[in-house]
Parts: structure tokens; C-alpha cells; sequence
């Protein structure tokens, strides 16, 4: 991918969604890093310009319809394009423990905010700059789910994951690896390619300090599906360069 490229993480202003457009930066990629604190984006964003990396924060709230269309129409009037799009926020609830199953317990209200960051916020913002996407010549969406959110392996009881069983969260990332299956279908006969990324577990917020993984490593899956080559996959679910089930 040439220098001039444009690309979007949400959620940027700190663990993978940070270290994702610092990876990216220093491939020569203009990054713009969706936060929905601006000051704490703005803090962020002046981190990687001290190191000479080309970075500008915007502010990004996936669940604020507004955030949205002014985010789809900056693109749209300075750019005319948007190259890479980095689908990483998410959120977990207090409601759920990892360790354990919550699907007797976990209120409805858990559920509708879990999948309006987790699906709906990600769709919303893919369908309102899939117009600018369609315009680059090597688009790239990457979508920040998973393991978690695996079928095949969550119905296997002899799974490492079978213990893991936080259902809002897991079901909300199976739901937005539909959306990549379903996106990916959709746009077979383009330049773009759309990916599942599972970071592994990564000492973040979300992951806590009991995660194996240093943020470094956790960001390299989407780093790599944002830059794939025209004749790298599309519409499948990788962690690093291994495939995992639906």
C-alpha cells in the first residue's frame, strides 16, 4: 500500500485500537484515531505525533448517529475516499464474568448495550463509509472480533473456550462475524476486502493483567488484514495468519 493512504480505527485512544494506528502510522499510513473522549483522542493522538507519526484524533462515539455522518462527511469533503477502515471498539458488562456462564442471568439491558457498541454502532459506521470505501482502489475493513465469538468452538465442550461463556459479549461478536461474512458477500466483486481479526488475549482493559498477550502482538492480526495485498483473503476469520472456524 502506498503512503498516502487514509485509514480509521475507532476506539484508538488506548489499548489494541491505539497500538493498531501506531503499527499502521509507521507503515507510512495517514491514521485517523476515532475516540469517543475527544480529550482523552486528542491525548492520544499527540503521543504518536511526538513520534513523528502522521496521526489526527476525531471524535467517534460508534453509537452516536451524529459522530457518524460528521465523521462520513470530513472523509467525504477532505479526502473523497477512506482506504482502511478499522472496526476495534468494543465493550464487555460488568454483568458479565468471562469465567462462567451468563445466559440465565445477564439483564436485557446488558445485552441491548453490549450489541449497540459491539454490531450496531459497527454497522451503522461501515454502511455510512462504505461510499468512500468503494472509491479507494484497495479498500480494507477490518473488523475487531473474537475467538469468543466462534460457533464451532463454543459448542465444543472439549473447547479451551468451554468455560468462556460471557453470552452478550460472545454473541455479539458472532453477530458482527456475520457482518463481515455477509459484507464481504456483498462486495466479492470489488477491490475491498473485509476481515474478521481475533487479537488474542491481550493485556488491555478488557483483557486484564491475567491476559497472556502484550498489546504489541495483539494488534498485528488487524494491522496485517488492513494491508493485505489484492490477492489476500476476504470474508474469513484469522488470528495472525491462522484461520478460526465460524
Amino acid at each position: 500500500m502506498s503512503a498516502n493512504r487514509i485509514a480509521l480505527v475507532t476506539g484508538a485512544n488506548k489499548g489494541l485500537g491505539f497500538e493498531t494506528s501506531r503499527q499502521l502510522a509507521l507503515k507510512g499510513i495517514k491514521i485517523f484515531m476515532g475516540a469517543r473522549d475527544i480529550d482523552k483522542g486528542k491525548s492520544a493522538s499527540k503521543k504518536l505525533k511526538d513520534q513523528g507519526l502522521d496521526v489526527e484524533c476525531i471524535e467517534l462515539d460508534v453509537t452516536n448517529s451524529s459522530h457518524i455522518k460528521q465523521a462520513g462527511e470530513y472523509f467525504e469533503k477532505h479526502y473523497g475516499r477512506l482506504d482502511i477502515l478499522v472496526n476495534n471498539a468494543g465493550m464487555t458488562h460488568a454483568e458479565e464474568p468471562f469465567f462462567g456462564n451468563s445466559a440465565g442471568t445477564v439483564s436485557a439491558a446488558a445485552v441491548r448495550k453490549i450489541f449497540e457498541v459491539n454490531l450496531f454502532g459497527q454497522v451503522e459506521l461501515t454502511q455510512k463509509l462504505l461510499p468512500l470505501l468503494k472509491k479507494s482502489d484497495a479498500g480494507r475493513i477490518v473488523n475487531v472480533s473474537s475467538i469468543l465469538g466462534s460457533l464451532m468452538l463454543q459448542s465444543n465442550e472439549k473447547s479451551d473456550l468451554a468455560q468462556l461463556k460471557p453470552f452478550a459479549y460472545d454473541a455479539s461478536k458472532a453477530a458482527l462475524n456475520q457482518f463481515t461474512i455477509h459484507l464481504a458477500a456483498l462486495l466479492k466483486d470489488t477491490p475491498i476486502k473485509v476481515n474478521s481479526a481475533h487479537p488474542g488475549w491481550v493485556k488491555t482493559d478488557l483483557g486484564t493483567d491475567m491476559a497472556p498477550m502484550v498489546v504489541e502482538e495483539g494488534a498485528k492480526t488487524a494491522v496485517r488484514l488492513a494491508t493485505l495485498n489484492q490477492d489476500g483473503p476476504t470474508g474469513k476469520f484469522f488470528h495472525f495468519n491462522d484461520e478460526i472456524p465460524w
